[in-house]
């Protein structure tokens, strides 16, 4: 089982970035574990990455999970409408918050 460091920018000028980091990752067999613990910053691009590198290895039977996930991620994910397919369990806290209110 190895362990990715996402890093705490994932924004879209980073994205690329980050598909090269997991591109190789594809072809492990073994569990992987994501951790999204410092994440400051994320774009929709990034989570785009992860959701298709996610999606491509359960579809190949391998696991990948989140070792970290820190309330930056969450809420992107939550926001996005992701957290299922990125594997992140519901949060209630959050569900009845009200976003971009203008």
């Amino acid at each position: 089982m190895s362990t990715v460091q996402l890093g705490d920018d994932l924004g879209i000028e980073n994205s690329a970035d980050l598909k090269q980091k997991l591109a190789p990752l594809l072809a492990s067999d073994a569990e992987l574990q994501l951790d999204a613990g410092q994440v400051r910053r994320i774009h929709t691009a990034s989570v785009q990455v992860l959701c298709a590198f996610i999606d491509t290895r359960r579809k190949d039977g391998k696991r990948t999970v989140f070792q970290a996930c820190n309330d930056t991620f969450r809420d992107a994910a939550r926001l996005l409408g992701v957290s299922d397919a990125l594997g992140l369990p519901a949060t209630t806290d959050k569900l009845n918050s009200v976003e971009n209110a203008a």
